[in-house]
C-alpha cells in the first residue's frame, strides 16, 4: 500500500528518501535532465510503497502561490500521481493559488482534479487549480 509522507524541504529524511532517485540517470532523463532542487521554502510529498519511493511532488511556497515543479512519478503511474495530488490539494490554504508545471503526459490527471491550462509549451503545461 502506498503511503504519502510530507516533509520539509531540508529535512534529513527527505534526502534519505529521494537522493537515490534525484541522482539516478533514468529519473533525470524523465525530468528532461533538469536537476531537482529544494530549500526551506519547499514542502515535499513523497509516495512510498514498502521501501520504494514511487513518486514525489515538491511544492515551492511563494508569497501568494504554491508551485509544483520538477516532480517524479515512477512509470508514470496515474494512481500514484492522483493520490499525491489529492494530498497536496488538501494541504493548500485557500488564500494561496496552486499551480503546476506539468508534464504533457500528466495533463489529463491534473485536469480531472480541477486544474486548467494556462500555457502550453512543447513538453510541459502550466496549469492552475480552480478554486
Amino acid at each position: 500500500m502506498t503511503q504519502i509522507v510530507e516533509l520539509k524541504g531540508t529535512e534529513k529524511r527527505l534526502y534519505q528518501l529521494v537522493a537515490p532517485l534525484v541522482m539516478n540517470p533514468e529519473v533525470l532523463k524523465q525530468n528532461y535532465n533538469y536537476p531537482f532542487r529544494t530549500s526551506e521554502s519547499f514542502v515535499w510529498f513523497v509516495a512510498v510503497d514498502g521501501k520504494d519511493v514511487v513518486g514525489f511532488l515538491p511544492l515551492e511556497y511563494r508569497k501568494r502561490e504554491v508551485v509544483i515543479n520538477n516532480y517524479y512519478i515512477k512509470e508514470n503511474n496515474a494512481e500514484v500521481l492522483k493520490t499525491l495530488l489529492e494530498k497536496v490539494i488538501a494541504s493548500i490554504d485557500e488564500d494561496k493559488q496552486l499551480s503546476s508545471v506539468t508534464f504533457i503526459e500528466h495533463q489529463t490527471t491534473f485536469q480531472e482534479l480541477g486544474f486548467s491550462v494556462e500555457k502550453t509549451w512543447r513538453r510541459y503545461v502550466k496549469m492552475n487549480k480552480e478554486k
